[in-house]
């Protein structure tokens, strides 16, 4: 009479052999349905997550490229600037 799937841990959760009926296989597929979507939301996020890291890597270096470009133009107004001694 005991269910060939009821698992130890099912046995201890309720106190007695666990059984088939209609509303416990549907909470069971919920929780299953439920599961499989959570965890494909978690995916999504992950990959959202590493997408983001790498705008924010590019943005990064775009910065310092303009950084890069307004500390040599500077530098080249300083050396224009400034007149260089000639050495005899």
């Amino acid at each position: 009479m005991s269910d060939p799937r009821a698992t130890p841990r099912d046995v201890a959760r309720y106190g007695f052999e666990a059984f088939d009926c209609a509303p416990a296989l549907r909470l069971e597929a919920h929780e299953r349905v439920s599961t499989l979507h959570i965890d494909g939301l978690n995916r999504r996020a992950d990959k959202l997550e590493a997408l983001v890291e790498k705008l924010e890597k590019r943005l990064w270096l775009a910065v310092y490229g303009v950084v890069a470009v307004v500390l040599a133009q500077a530098f080249q107004s300083l050396l224009g600037a400034v007149p260089l001694a000639v050495l005899p």
